[in-house]
């Protein structure tokens, strides 16, 4: 049985790995370097006293952070290189003018991991970016509808909207333009795959696709991912599933 219906399983696992590798190489790179790097000794102590524990704890949890912060920008591109890989969409990789198209239904869209990846007047420079690539005449994607996707929301509800921040140096807010839209991660994935619950399948099937790759791929067949309920909560909270 797959894993997901919308995606092959050697490309699930190859995409998963990705990101395990560059977070397995950054733990081991913290590792090494951990003395060699300048730690602040004044925020130290008061991270210390303020979390009530020893040093060891406060090391360990220190390195988790730093690992933290690469997987975090990591995990974006995986949502791209995942719906990029399902049929009839195409991930246009790093750098290019836009994350994903689908010419077969005229959809462009820009992914973001989390509602805070890009704030305050950052927001009316993406809109101006997208509707240069949906308005002029001139451009390949002509009429094409754009989306901003958040993958993780500020709130834990569905949303479709027209994308209208505010725009600072005018002091209006971008125009409204059907076609340019702003969409949660749960709606994203059902209108890329047709599958309502996309999102939700994708989650429950991570931890048995890691899982398998340390299993498999590290050697290590010891590894589990304990208390798996009491992450699940996380995913519960950010989409109200």
């Amino acid at each position: 049985m797959s894993y997901l219906e919308y995606l092959e399983d050697d490309v699930l696992i190859s995409l998963v790995k990705d990101v395990l590798d560059v977070g397995r190489h950054k733990k081991e790179q913290v590792i090494r370097d951990f003395q060699k790097n300048v730690i602040d000794p004044f925020a130290s102590i008061f991270d210390a006293a303020v979390s009530n524990v020893d040093h060891d704890t406060w090391r360990d949890s220190e390195m988790v952070r730093q690992c933290q912060k690469t997987l975090t920008n990591h995990i974006g591109n995986l949502h791209q290189k995942i719906l990029g890989n399902v049929s009839g969409w195409q991930d246009l990789g790093v750098g290019g003018v836009v994350d994903l198209v689908c010419h077969d239904r005229k959809i462009i869209a820009e992914i973001k991991n989390k509602h805070n990846t890009v704030t305050g007047g950052k927001l009316a420079d993406q809109y101006q970016s997208l509707e240069r690539l949906v308005t002029p005449k001139a451009s390949q994607y002509k009429d094409f509808t754009a989306y901003f996707v958040n993958v993780i929301p500020k709130k834990p509800e569905r949303f479709n909207i027209t994308f209208e921040p505010s725009d600072k140096d005018k002091g209006i807010k971008c125009s409204k333009n059907e076609h340019i839209r702003i969409i949660d991660g749960a709606s994203f994935y059902t209108l890329v795959t047709g599958r309502e619950s996309a999102l939700t399948e994708l989650y429950e099937a991570l931890p048995e696709v890691i899982e398998h790759i340390f299993h498999e791929i590290y050697g290590d067949k010891k590894f589990s991912i304990s208390d798996k309920e009491l992450f699940r909560k996380y995913f519960e909270d950010a989409y109200g599933e």
